[in-house]
């Protein structure tokens, strides 16, 4: 697959939206739509991916696993395991509890269930949950488990078709979120049939660009504008009173597509996002989105008055800061496919799931420590 600059560009445009909304910055009150825009992002490389290596028949399910094993493991557990410690001097028992269940839940790859039975998103608690943000990882960690099984079962059977199939599964997607906004909204939001037609919007993309098109430069030049508009007018005017997901997703979903389908080098988008300073920020975007939630929690849990604006500026700041560091010496080696197997790397995730299951379990069965506060 032909790196993109641009999409590194675009998950910069992804990434600032949300930090700056989580963080309360004026003029990102529709920053949470950043996370659909990963949504897009990540169905577009992942299908990329799996394509190219059906074609050269060399896809295999343990080769895909190790690769999405590689890119988000190794930063996750490191953030999560130094919140642990941030967690075991700042929150109370049973705060602590609360933190122990999201552990396991990021441990089996199920924290969207668990918050959506356990919090709203947009309210005001939401920000003195540390690991809320780990919903996102979630749904994308259960699309990983279906999505290639589909792509493998299909190859041989149903390949013409499948593309008919994914369409039909994203219409049904697209009209249940309409439909549960009104009637389950924390579900709407937390869960994967929601957000299945946001991977898909992806996927599409991907399928699409599979085989070369004849596009005129102009028409190329006039969608990637509309698109990088649609997405910038759904972060600066979108707020958290409209029904999120539902039709207004399609506003920053489409697009989105429109600039992954035509923002290409030499566009005017194309160059914009391939500037050095948005690839920069892509390539650590990740890191980003994992450090910036327990870095605002943790402050204002510390914190006896709210946080002042300059403060949460600079704890953005300090969120990219720390994704570079995490991103430079931690992503990066456990990327290199010259260091550890295929088999070490399988053994690793298993790990990092057992951990974080035991460190969960831990602090739930010793009902939050209660004594660590005894000489205070």
């Amino acid at each position: 697959m032909q790196y993109r600059a641009e999409i590194d560009g675009l998950r910069a445009l992804a990434v600032v939206p949300v930090v700056l909304f989580h963080a309360g910055i004026t003029g990102f009150s529709g920053g949470f739509v950043g996370v659909d825009i990963f949504f897009v992002i990540s169905g577009y490389l992942i299908t990329s991916i799996i394509l190219s290596e059906q074609q050269k028949d060399s896809f295999t399910l343990a080769s895909f696993y190790e690769r999405r094993a590689r890119r988000i493991l190794p930063a996750l557990m490191f953030v999560v395991l130094i919140s642990v410690i941030a967690a075991w001097y700042l929150l109370l028992p049973t705060e602590l509890v609360d933190y122990g269940k999201s552990l396991i839940s990021v441990g089996v790859f199920a924290s969207n269930i668990l918050f959506w039975q356990e919090s709203d998103y947009f309210a005001a608690t939401s920000e003195f949950i540390p690991l809320l943000h780990t919903w996102s990882l979630a749904v994308e960690e259960q699309f990983y488990l279906v999505f290639p099984l589909f792509m493998m079962a299909t190859i041989a059977w149903l390949k013409r078709s499948r593309v008919l199939v994914l369409t039909a599964l994203a219409v049904v997607s697209l009209l249940y979120c309409e439909w549960a906004w009104r009637h389950t909204p924390e579900a709407n939001f937390f869960l994967a049939p929601s957000r299945a037609w946001e991977l898909l919007a992806g996927v599409f993309c991907a399928f699409y660009l599979q085989h070369s098109r004849t596009i005129s430069f102009g028409l190329k030049q006039v969608a990637s504008v509309i698109g990088l508009f649609m997405t910038l007018f759904s972060i600066f005017f979108f707020t958290k009173a409209i029904p999120f997901p539902s039709f207004y997703a399609l506003v920053p979903v489409v697009g989105t597509v429109l600039i992954i389908l035509f923002a290409e080098g030499n566009t005017w988008v194309g160059r914009l996002l391939s500037l050095p300073v948005f690839v920069g920020i892509g390539l650590v975007s990740y890191s980003a989105y994992l450090w910036h939630q327990p870095l605002f929690v943790f402050a204002r849990i510390s914190s006896y008055e709210e946080l002042a604006p300059l403060l949460l500026v600079g704890l953005s700041v300090l969120a990219f800061v720390l994704a570079y560091i995490s991103w430079r010496w931690v992503e990066k080696p456990f990327r290199n496919r010259h260091w550890l197997t295929q088999k070490q790397v399988l053994w690793m995730a298993l790990l990092c799931s057992v951990v974080l299951i035991a460190l969960g379990a831990g602090l739930i069965m010793g009902d939050g420590f209660n004594e660590r506060f005894a000489d205070l």
